[in-house]
C-alpha cells in the first residue's frame, strides 16, 4: 500500500506487523498477541490521524492512487451495466464513462469521470480530464435518461477539464456550459457524488444535481491548491496555505451549503477498505433516490434550478 507523508508512523507499525507475521510463518512462532496489540495501535492511530486531517492532507487523501475510482464504483454498484459511448458529433472520450444499469433493482443512468489506475489506463482516460466530446457525451446520456424517465447518478473525480489547445478549439467552455444547462433542464432525479477530486468547471459540469454529496475525504474547489498558490503567491510551495483558504473540504462545503451531505469513509480512507466505501455510497444513493422519485418531475427541475440560483445570489450578497 502507498503511504502518505503524514502516515509514516502508521507505515512503520504496519511494517513491524508484516515482519512479525513473516517470522511466525518461517519459524513457527506464536506472535498473535503482539500482532494484535500492534494492530489495535494502528487502528487507534488511524482513527486519531484521520479525525484531524488538515485541508492539504485531505487533498492528498482525495488523490490517493489506491482510492476507488468511478469505474470501480460502477463495477461494484451497478448490475446489468451497459456502457454507452460517443458524443455523436466528434468521437469517444474515455475520461467520461457511463451507461445504463440497475442499482438494487432500480434502473439508473450512471456517468463518471475516470482517472485510470496505472500508466496505460491513465493515458487512455486522460487522467480524468475530459475534452469537449466527453461533456457532450455526458449531456447525450443525461438527455437519454430524461427521455425514458431514468434517474441519473454522476461520480465526479477530476482535477479539471482538459486545458489543451485541441479541446479549446473544439469548444471546451461551451461544452461544459451546455452540460451544466442539461443538468438543470432534466426532469428526472440527479444525484452527484464527489468521490475524489472535484476540480473547477470540469467537475460542476456533472455535479449540478438535486442532491450533491461528497465522500468524507474528497475535495471540491474552483481551482487546485497548487494552481491557486501559483496565481496568488507565484509559489507552488504555498499550496498548503491555499488549501486552507479555499474551503475545499466536505466539512467546510457542507457548512457553506454548497453540498447536501457527507458520505462517511472507512477508518483510514476509502483506499483502505474499498468495499466498505462502495457500500456507503450504495446506501447514500438508495436513501436519496427513495426520496427524490416521489417528487413531481416539474418540481424536481424547479428545485434544482432554485438551489443553484440561491447559491449565486448568496455569493453576490
Amino acid at each position: 500500500m502507498h503511504f502518505l507523508d503524514f502516515e509514516k508512523p502508521i507505515a512503520e507499525l504496519e511494517g513491524k506487523i508484516a515482519e512479525l507475521r513473516h517470522l511466525s510463518d518461517s519459524d513457527g512462532m506464536n506472535i498473535a498477541e503482539e500482532v494484535g496489540r500492534l494492530q489495535a495501535k494502528v487502528e487507534r492511530d488511524l482513527t486519531s490521524t484521520y479525525a484531524k486531517l488538515t485541508p492539504w492532507q485531505k487533498t492528498q487523501v482525495a488523490r490517493h492512487p489506491d482510492r476507488p475510482h468511478a469505474a470501480d464504483y460502477i463495477k461494484a454498484l451497478v448490475d446489468d451495466y451497459m456502457p454507452l459511448a460517443g458524443d455523436r458529433l466528434y468521437g469517444e472520450d474515455s475520461a467520461v464513462v457511463g451507461g445504463l444499469g440497475r442499482i438494487k433493482g432500480r434502473s439508473v443512468m450512471i456517468i463518471g469521470l475516470e482517472k485510470g489506475r496505472d500508466t496505460e489506463t491513465r493515458i487512455k482516460h486522460n487522467f480524468g480530464m475530459a475534452r469537449p466530446e466527453g461533456y457532450r457525451k455526458a449531456r447525450r446520456l443525461m438527455q437519454l435518461a430524461d427521455q425514458f424517465g431514468i434517474p441519473i447518478i454522476t461520480l465526479v473525480d477530476t482535477a479539471g477539464a482538459y486545458p489543451g489547445v485541441g479541446a479549446e478549439e473544439r469548444g471546451q467552455a461551451e461544452a461544459i456550459a451546455r452540460c451544466i444547462q442539461t443538468c438543470l433542464d432534466v426532469r428526472v432525479p440527479l444525484i452527484a457524488i464527489i468521490i475524489g477530486e472535484g476540480g473547477s468547471g470540469g467537475a460542476i459540469a456533472l455535479a449540478t444535481g438535486n442532491v450533491v454529496l461528497m465522500l468524507e475525504h474528497s475535495i471540491y474547489s474552483v481551482i487546485s491548491p497548487e494552481g491557486c498558490a501559483s496565481i496568488l503567491w507565484r509559489d507552488g510551495e504555498q499550496a498548503k496555505t491555499a488549501a486552507e483558504a479555499l474551503k475545499l473540504t466536505a466539512q467546510d462545503l457542507e457548512k457553506l451549503g454548497v453540498i447536501d451531505g457527507i458520505v462517511h469513509e472507512p477508518t483510514g480512507g476509502a483506499h483502505r477498505a474499498p468495499e466498505a466505501a462502495v457500500s456507503a455510497v450504495r446506501d447514500a444513493i438508495e436513501t436519496q433516490l427513495n426520496q427524490l422519485v416521489k417528487i413531481d418531475a416539474g418540481q424536481l427541475r424547479a428545485r434544482r434550478r432554485d438551489k443553484f440560483a440561491t447559491m449565486g445570489r448568496n455569493a453576490l450578497a
